[in-house]
């Protein structure tokens, strides 16, 4: 059963592209500082917006390992979704957005958190993936799917990024 829907956005951030994350906490923080409550639900590939760039704990299995060795360490390592070639195409678009004094996604991230966006890791991704809680920063709850319903049942928005 849904509840009251109220002047909420729900976000599912499932991609651990930049561009992607860039338009998640764009519209995350707008919608803050618009004046609405804002929770962003990171699941599987998103997760790697999380992670600490160094001193992780890591996973104890060989796949859990390999998880760690494969996903970006933290949102300064996102790949973006197309023309990466190599990690160059990011590199590019993170100048371009230096040039155009565009706010760089850990400073959004940075944003998002003193705005009173609401960030929950999913607690069932991060089991499957091996990612120990100690290896994620700013976060504010682990929970799994069902918590995450029930946020956007209440919400007028809800996006899946």
């Amino acid at each position: 059963m849904a509840g009251d829907v109220r002047d909420k956005v729900s976000i599912i951030c499932f991609s651990g592209d930049l561009d992607k994350a860039l338009a998640a906490f764009n519209i995350a923080t707008g919608a803050a500082a618009s004046g609405m409550e804002v929770t962003m639900f990171f699941t599987f590939w998103g997760i790697s917006m999380l992670k600490k760039p160094t001193g992780r704990k890591g996973a104890a299995s060989l796949l859990g390992r390999m998880f760690d060795f494969m996903l970006p360490k933290g949102p300064a390592k996102l790949p973006i979704s197309k023309m990466n070639v190599c990690g160059i195409g990011a590199a590019l678009m993170r100048r371009q957005m230096r040039n155009k004094k565009v706010q760089a996604l850990p400073e959004l991230i940075q944003m998002a958190r003193e705005l009173g966006v609401k960030i929950v890791a999913c607690s069932m991704s991060m089991d499957v993936m091996e990612i120990p809680r100690e290896d994620l920063v700013g976060v504010d709850e682990f929970a799994g799917v069902a918590s995450f319903l029930r946020e956007a049942s209440e919400s007028r928005v809800t996006l899946f990024i």
